[in-house]
């Protein structure tokens, strides 16, 4: 790429880690306030509750490689170009149907059966896990089509996660603006606690998360210029790739995993991907920073309702300044990238996490010193995610033409093991339908220190194997020819 490209300017940047604003403010609310809004406020059971995440999670990673195989083989709308096409049609899908989401089940009263609102919501959550995937894949396929250097892909992948926090502080900052505003419209003493009386609150937030949401995607699409005649030229390295093997085939020839052009690079398709011990490394590394990003992101409300017994405002403000934590970290990730390793600065992070677990074992009734170790948990986990991403960009390197199924791929294993995780944490639960209660204290508890601690262990171990084995695509049997290089 030009060196134009490889020092994107500044509002570029910008541009480009806006458009997935609106993901990040719907990805606030869904793993925030999820099961909250459901069990606490529309009196579903646990199980149930688990069941309509479980059901966003499934349809997000099977729809996520799909859409990444599809995303990396069409050529988009006209001159529009295949990513930002896809991002259209996902930040529609979006906008159709998340504010049904997080509202009453329209025609629905206190005598209809829970399976029947489960039905009711389940089309709605469907479409907009697609739409979600669909603006995800797209919006991260983009970076390594537009940096190459690996320094400008961890920078440009920090520009993203700092939108990502700036998302998630303005969801719960207003979120506590609306319960604020209601606690000061009821005198009622029992107005902290969670009931059907907050479904306005809930429906408001992601009603005004779409309207925020609306006018960054349109920022996102006027300021990205994706590359067409790169596009073109990928194409065109498909279609004589596809002559190329029908005419070995006619000889009998076996169809090869990677070609080498005389350009001197290999083109992968992603089978060969799955044939990369390195796309496994990073699958597991990214699983597990995904796994304790989300799952803390679920449970910390449930935590500090029913372990801490803190007020319902506690569920904006806590992770509130987990994120603003986040975001300020997020600024010097580069220069400690730089200074010490993508390897060492994870481990960093993971020590954060792991510190934050610690404290939650030892303090059952830390209080409002929560404060300080939501901190260490909002740059642990800024740090992790934004580093594990930059080693998908890394293990993408230059094979744009397949970057959307390594995506894919990477996403599928996080929407569907935090999907069976939640579901089975919900199946753990010690009672179903009441929202609070005295075994709640130690269960949530200890959801915290595994879904923090335990899984760190294991992204501790996935980072070990990369940095004993380095990331890098390791071709076999390199047969050598007058124009091109093949790797059976």
């Amino acid at each position: 790429m030009s060196d134009e490209v490889q020092s994107l300017p500044a509002l570029r940047k910008l541009g480009y880690a806006t458009g997935h604003f609106l993901n990040d403010l719907c990805a606030s609310m869904w793993f925030t306030y999820l099961l909250v809004f459901y069990h606490s406020v529309l009196g579903f059971q646990n199980t149930n509750a688990g069941l309509l995440l479980l059901i966003g999670q499934v349809a997000d990673a099977i729809c996520t490689p799909l859409i990444g195989y599809e995303s990396d083989k069409s050529s988009g709308c006209g001159n529009y170009g295949k990513r930002k096409t896809w991002h259209l049609v996902g930040t529609l899908s979006v906008l159709l149907s998340f504010a049904f989401i997080f509202n009453e089940c329209l025609g629905c009263d206190k005598h209809t059966p829970q399976w029947a609102s489960l039905v009711y919501f389940a089309p709605f959550i469907v479409i907009f896990q697609f739409g979600w995937a669909a603006t995800q894949i797209s919006h991260l396929s983009l970076i390594p089509e537009l940096v190459t250097c690996e320094h400008a892909k961890v920078e440009l992948t920090a520009y993203r996660y700092a939108f990502t926090v700036i998302a998630n502080i303005t969801v719960y900052a207003v979120a506590y603006l609306l319960f604020h505003v209601q606690a000061g419209e009821d005198d009622n003493p029992l107005s902290d606690a969670l009931g059907p009386v907050d479904i306005p609150i809930f429906r408001n937030l992601s009603l005004i998360a779409l309207g925020i949401g609306i006018v960054f995607s349109v920022i996102f699409h006027l300021t990205t210029t994706e590359k067409r005649n790169e596009a073109g030229q990928e194409d065109g390295r498909r279609r004589l790739g596809a002559e190329d093997e029908e005419e070995e085939e006619a000889d009998g020839e076996k169809r090869p995993l990677l070609r080498r052009t005389v350009t001197s690079t290999y083109f992968l398709q992603w089978k060969c991907w799955l044939r990369q011990p390195s796309f496994y490394q990073v699958a597991l590394l990214y699983m597990s920073t995904r796994l304790i990003v989300n799952l803390s992101q679920t449970y910390i409300s449930m935590y500090l309702l029913n372990t801490l017994m803190l007020p319902k405002k506690f569920i904006a403000t806590i992770p509130l300044v987990m994120y603003v934590s986040g975001f300020i970290f997020s600024f010097i990730m580069k220069p400690l990238t730089k200074f010490i390793g993508k390897g060492l600065t994870y481990f960093v992070g993971l020590l954060l996490i792991m510190a934050f677990s610690y404290w939650v074992l030892l303090d059952v009734g830390m209080g409002e010193t929560v404060y300080v170790a939501a901190v260490l948990l909002g740059a642990g986990s800024a740090t992790i995610l934004v580093i594990s991403l930059a080693m998908t960009a890394e293990l993408i390197a230059d094979q744009t033409q397949s970057g959307a199924f390594v995506y894919g791929a990477m996403s599928f294993t996080d929407k569907l093991a935090n999907g069976v995780a939640v579901m089975i944490i919900q199946a753990l639960h010690p009672h179903q339908t009441v929202a609070l209660c005295s075994d709640c204290v130690w269960f949530y508890h200890y959801i915290m220190v595994i879904v923090t601690g335990g899984v760190a262990v294991v992204a501790a171990l996935a980072l070990c194997s990369i940095l004993i084995w380095p990331i890098k695509i390791r071709p076999r049997d390199v047969a050598v020819s007058s124009d091109e290089v093949r790797v059976n």
